[in-house]
């Protein structure tokens, strides 16, 4: 399970720039085509923050949809995984949107 040590890293980077400050939020952007299960992170995230400033904290995520444009007839449609074929029948595409994680903010007291 890689959600772990994203999850991890996530706590990590949050805890290297606040310390030991009590965090009440942490605010996510998990895209749907990112690989990653949204739902994992948030049991994870409990077991990962403990004893850091961020236990207790709530967990919101966002999940973008997948969005592409294709390079060979132009349309760019929404896609909800990660097989990515435009219904003109062509792979060669641009993913715009839903490969994204990120922290988006954290609220401290």
């Amino acid at each position: 399970m890689h959600e772990l040590a994203v999850t991890q890293s996530v706590v990590e980077a949050i805890v290297d720039k606040v310390g030991d400050v009590p965090v009440d939020a942490v605010r996510l952007e998990i895209g749907a085509l990112s690989g990653v299960v949204a739902d994992s992170v948030r049991f994870c995230f409990e077991l990962v923050a403990q004893g850091t400033g961020l236990e207790g904290a709530r967990l919101d995520i966002d999940q973008p949809p997948g969005r592409a444009y294709c390079r060979t007839c132009g349309d760019e449609f929404g896609l909800s995984d990660p097989i990515m074929l435009c219904a003109c029948g062509s792979a060669d595409l641009a993913v715009t949107d839903g490969e994204q994680l990120r922290i988006v903010s954290v609220e401290v007291r």
